[in-house]
């Protein structure tokens, strides 16, 4: 190995480290999680091992609890990793020394830390394929070694609820959506969403809650009128 190889490596590590504090607690909670809702250790751990989303895992655990459509789930999936469309076409124009297996193996590995990683780096220096793929593949590795962790626990505790993992989805997706509470209409956009949502769980019951009340979410968000640039200024200060 090279010098500026054990450099970059380096460099990559101190990035990354910080960021596996946060990221390992989440990979347990989702194996946990996993686990409780009825997934074998084994797959859970597939779960993680292809699709490599945390918030997709636990929005497709939760509907899939429910008995959403597959459909359903799916265009939920979608929908939740579209900002990885914006994250590649922004990362792929640092990819200049990647070939085309490269590039693809990079672009799996794009979550949103890593993301955040990539163009921090390019804009100190070119980024390099030791530095992408050492911060890529650790907490790739780190992601399913924390989900394995966690689905043992889960196997090991039984009952969720009495432990209050039940309630870990609700507060994450909660955290969630309230990080978009700067956005145009967002408060008009979750109560409708939440109105319709509730309604439909009243009257004709799970699973058409999630999907008619994200339906709901979707209408009031394209029909809202646009925030004025004056408001638009000052609601970004």
């Amino acid at each position: 190995m090279t010098h500026s190889a054990r450099l970059e490596i380096r460099a990559a590590l101190r990035q990354l480290l910080p960021v596996m504090l946060a990221v390992t607690p989440f990979g347990m909670v989702y194996g946990a999680v996993a686990v409780a809702e009825g997934l074998t250790v084994w797959q859970a751990m597939g779960f993680s091992v292809a699709l490599y989303a945390g918030a997709s895992q636990l929005a497709a655990l939760q509907m899939i609890g429910v008995g959403a459509p597959i459909w359903s789930v799916l265009l939920t999936v979608v929908a939740l990793n579209f900002r990885h469309v914006l994250y590649s076409a922004s990362v792929g124009r640092h990819l200049t020394r990647f070939n085309p297996l490269e590039k693809a193996a990079a672009f799996f590995l794009l979550t949103d830390p890593m993301f955040g990683a990539a163009e921090a780096r390019a804009l100190q220096q070119p980024l390099t394929k030791t530095f992408y793929f050492a911060y890529g593949i650790l907490l790739y590795l780190n992601w399913i070694g924390s989900t394995l962790v966690g689905a043992v626990f889960g196997s090991m505790i039984g009952d969720a609820e009495r432990f209050g993992l039940d309630f870990v989805l609700p507060v994450y997706f909660l955290s969630l959506l309230m990080t978009f509470r700067a956005r145009n209409a967002f408060y008009l956009v979750a109560l409708s969403s939440a109105a319709v949502s509730l309604l439909v769980y009243a009257t004709l019951g799970p699973p058409w809650h999630v999907t008619l009340g994200g339906l709901a979410g979707i209408a009031v968000a394209a029909i809202a009128p646009p925030k004025r640039q004056a408001e638009a200024g000052a609601g970004d200060e």
